[in-house]
């Protein structure tokens, strides 16, 4: 059977994979699906809800399985999307926080009220955010969040925005051009893991292919873990940023997957339903409901 694995560069692993070849060691019949290919259909108001990219092509046969952080599997869930969690990474606490310039006179995430805030919207930076206001005392309609990935970087600089949610290698060259102010860190917000989920039948029905995909990320995993220069090549070639801004952004994140824990489960079942009271997500959900029998 042709097996559909979605990848794009923002789940480390599932680039490197792709590259690597070592799937095909146990699945010849591998198509890679590059989600920056597909059309990503209407943007969704950052406003008034979250964008469904990832799971729409996840259930229109575009791919089997996928890998993500930690919002888009709770937009599924919220659509009526049947998917299941299949692992987790370790905490990538290093991997970004929300910044301000030094000089903006924004000294915590209260002074937010009424600012633009960049992000992209739909990743783990939403919750990011979100729970960074929770702590704040405030909500998503507390602020203007501005929609955008590719060109955040130069919005936050330019001051067309107050405030960023950065992630590395972006912030590095950021910090290289100004000074910036932290106004939350991740660490201790949340612990801002990779998550790999699919759909229900295609666990039930195909667990053999579900098991070699998990081994080879796990084989990919420990040779990116050994490597991290060889592997940040793979990303510089495809978005011509700094090889050595993604060996730093690379040795800074764990790598190897992990089982659900009931923590996670815990931690994401927050981020629910903060989704939820904020009108972000159309749907209450149950994050439980989307693992599988033990």
């Amino acid at each position: 059977m042709t097996v559909r694995v979605g990848y794009f560069p923002q789940n480390n692993s599932l680039w490197v994979l792709r590259h690597l070849g070592i799937l095909e060691r146990t699945i010849p019949d591998v198509e890679w699906v590059n989600l920056r290919d597909l059309p990503s259909g209407e943007r969704v108001d950052p406003t008034r809800g979250l964008p469904s990219v990832h799971s729409d092509h996840l259930f229109d046969g575009g791919y089997d399985f996928i890998g993500t952080g930690s919002t888009p599997p709770v937009t599924a869930q919220s659509l009526g999307r049947d998917i299941v969690y299949v692992a987790i990474s370790g905490p990538r606490i290093e991997n970004g926080r929300l910044v301000v310039k030094a000089g903006s006179g924004i000294r915590d995430v209260a002074d937010l009220k009424g600012r633009k805030v960049a992000l992209g919207h739909g990743s783990w930076q939403t919750t990011l955010l979100l729970l960074a206001l929770e702590k704040a005392g405030l909500g998503w309609r507390d602020i203007v969040p501005v929609d955008v990935y590719d060109d955040a970087a130069q919005r936050f600089l330019s001051g067309e925005v107050d405030a960023w949610v950065g992630s590395y290698p972006y912030l590095t060259e950021v910090e290289a051009q100004t000074e910036v102010r932290t106004l939350i860190e991740t660490d201790g917000l949340f612990s801002h893991r990779s998550l790999w989920f699919t759909r229900r039948d295609f666990a039930t029905d195909h667990p053999a292919e579900l098991a070699a995909i998990v081994a080879a990320l796990q084989e990919a995993d420990a040779w990116t873990a050994a490597h991290p220069r060889e592997a940040a090549a793979f990303f510089a070639a495809s978005d011509g940023r700094d090889l050595d801004a993604w060996e730093h952004a690379l040795r800074t994140r764990p790598w190897g997957l992990l089982p659900i824990t009931p923590d996670f489960v815990a931690e994401q079942q927050h981020a629910a339903d903060l989704f939820h009271a904020n009108a972000l997500i159309p749907h209450p959900i149950r994050v439980s409901n989307a693992l599988l029998p033990t």
